[in-house]
């Protein structure tokens, strides 16, 4: 059952976003030393999660008037339950029903568990033109950090 997150499950969470990233390793992928993006969230009701204790969870913000999926991780024995899925979809009714047309998050694009899984589950590649101010600081800010090792795009959905 996917739902918000309790404040003392947050730091729980940290160990789901680790396993997740270390997969990325399989594809030649290693990410910059520095915190967590679950680390940094003090507020869990951007953070929805499935499971108790939690499996899995997609971390949501606010971009260009869009709701914004920041990390989508589950744990890697769990996946290919349809985890990810349920968090997607629940992420997409969210943002209809708090009145955001679209839902984006950048992703890279080679890797298959990536941007063709999110395209299975509904999603585009958004061309740079379409492309808000909030949005493109959001993936400058990605490049500064050095999170752009493979190529990257920005994707989208309808809130449904």
């Amino acid at each position: 059952m996917v739902r918000w997150a309790d404040a003392g499950e947050l730091p729980g969470l940290v160990e789901i976003e680790l396993a997740a990233d270390a997969l990325f390793e399989q594809v030649g992928i290693t990410f910059p030393a520095g915190t967590t993006q679950v680390e940094e969230v003090e507020d869990p009701s951007s953070v929805l999660v499935e499971g108790s204790p939690p499996v899995g969870f997609a971390l949501v913000g606010r971009v260009d008037g869009n709701l914004h999926l920041e990390q989508l991780a589950v744990r890697p024995e769990r996946m290919r339950q349809g985890i990810g899925g349920r968090l997607v979809a629940a992420v997409r009714d969210h943002a209809l029903a708090c009145g955001a047309p679209a839902v984006t998050l950048t992703t890279f694009r080679d890797v298959p568990w990536n941007a063709p899984w999110y395209e299975r589950h509904g999603f585009g590649v958004l061309p740079e033109e379409a492309w808000g101010p909030e949005l493109r600081a959001l993936v400058e800010h990605e490049r500064e950090l050095g999170i752009e090792v493979a190529p990257r795009v920005v994707m989208s959905a309808a809130s449904s």
